[in-house]
């Protein structure tokens, strides 16, 4: 045995301490070092004021890499010539503007002078309308059905939520080599006897699959919204339409939407941005092909300033002006529809 006091051994809390105390003399010092100064400029502005100064950080977070970009953009909008520079880039007004909006019907595209752009707002559109209907009704039931007392429940909460780890352009390229002409669902299709299927030459088949793979990749987040709102719900209210025999369409329709109708509100609002702007996985899915079947206001845009021989800057700022304020206006407009019903 040893003769050492067992009082005089170094104890492992004792070591750990230590290690701690020297871990936060770093963040203690830094404190000591920006104390004076904040108490001077509480005195110097006020109390009351010192928020925005804590805030100041994000404030330029945002006016550096959100506000000046739409600024900049907005100078390109009304401006011509394929000068890079906005100094060195005539001044045009709206006559971009003009130039997208010079049509003989909005409803027929070929009937535009820029049809490009009014075939991709077709495209966009449809795609919208299906991805975002698609994604609520099943981000709902997944998220009803992973709401219930469920055997493996956290194991299927994590396969629903994987795929939104995934990059997009990481997804589009899996489901290409599954649905290419030789990709493996075709290889199931001929070995069960039929034809294959060439689902990227035929529209219909490319919108679909479109809209498939997008609400495939990002049904998770929104799952997870739907979910973290329906466990707010108090149990208590479940308990008492139990008790009460109540139907369980009549549960779901009379306690769970309705409480659930302001995270319904942010997955609309969410999915239907997303929808708008999505470009990456339909580009590398579909390239906007077969033609201009799949062909969206963000790869118009793209297009337009960047991947064409002559890149009209000026154009694709036009447009992307353009799509802004419709996302503006419909996220107002859906803002206060929901305000309407929570009244």
């Amino acid at each position: 045995m040893s003769d050492t006091p067992s009082a005089a051994r170094p104890q492992p809390g004792m070591a750990a301490g230590a290690l701690a105390r020297v871990a936060v003399l770093p963040v203690d010092l830094a404190l000591r070092l920006f104390d004076p100064p904040m108490r001077w400029l509480q005195r110097v502005i006020g109390v009351r004021r010192m928020a925005y100064v804590f805030l100041l950080p994000n404030f330029a977070f945002f006016g550096l890499f959100v506000f000046l970009p739409i600024g900049i953009n907005i100078v390109f909008s009304v401006t011509g010539g394929s000068a890079l520079f906005p100094s060195e880039r005539p001044y045009v007004g709206s006559n971009q503007f003009a130039y997208l909006f010079d049509c003989g019907s909005f409803l027929d595209p070929a009937s535009c002078r820029e049809d490009h752009f009014w075939r991709g707002v077709a495209n966009t559109a449809k795609f919208v309308v299906f991805q975002v209907t698609a994604m609520v009704l099943f981000s709902l039931i997944t998220a009803l059905v992973l709401n219930m007392k469920i055997r493996g429940r956290g194991f299927f909460r994590a396969v629903f939520f994987f795929p939104v780890l995934l990059s997009p352009v990481v997804v589009a390229l899996i489901w290409k080599w599954i649905l290419q002409r030789d990709g493996l669902l075709n290889a199931a299709i001929t070995t069960l006897g039929g034809q294959k299927i060439l689902f990227f030459v035929d529209p219909s088949w490319a919108m679909f699959w479109a809209v498939f793979v997008s609400v495939w990749a990002h049904m998770g987040f929104y799952t997870l919204i739907l979910l973290a709102g329906l466990q707010a719900i108090p149990a208590d209210l479940y308990e008492a339409a139990e008790m009460d025999a109540t139907p369980r369409w009549r549960v779901l329709t009379r306690i769970t939407l309705p409480l659930l109708w302001p995270n319904m509100i942010v997955v609309i609002v969410l999915a239907l941005i997303k929808g708008a702007q999505t470009f990456d996985e339909v580009f590398v899915l579909t390239g906007g092909g077969p033609g201009t079947a799949t062909l969206m206001v963000v790869q118009y845009i793209y297009e337009t300033g960047f991947a064409s021989q002559v890149q009209n800057f000026g154009l694709a700022a036009a447009a992307s002006v353009v799509l802004g304020l419709v996302l503006f206006i419909l996220t107002l407009l859906q803002f206060a529809a929901a305000r309407r019903k929570e009244i």
